[in-house]
């Protein structure tokens, strides 16, 4: 490998770097029935707040309001990474697929 695709190699590894570090700092809310989620944008479920405290006295709402919420927070966080990819990827002279989700 000549100089300049190891300095290249190193300039995408350093942009690849700096968007994890963006990613884990961007946080997404994801509500449904009172409980909200809170994820970064590393897909990594960061908080958990219960809104509204009658969904604690009904475990099958609690239930699917729970599951609904990470569904819907892990989506937005695919959505928000793989943006973020797009750009260092079309950089390296790569595309992601039409509908690639992270």
């Amino acid at each position: 490998m000549d100089y300049s695709k190891a300095k290249e190699l190193l300039k995408l590894q350093q942009e690849a770097q700096k968007i994890q570090n963006e990613l884990s700092n961007t946080h997404i809310e994801a509500e449904v029935d009172g409980v909200v989620l809170t994820f970064d944008g590393q897909m990594k479920c960061v908080a958990v707040a219960i809104e509204d405290a009658s969904v604690l006295s009904d475990q099958k709402r609690l239930e699917k309001a729970i599951l609904e919420a990470a569904n819907k927070g892990l989506k937005k966080s695919q959505e928000i990474a793989a943006e973020k990819m797009k750009t260092i990827m079309g950089s390296m002279g790569l595309d992601l697929p039409p509908g690639f989700q992270g």
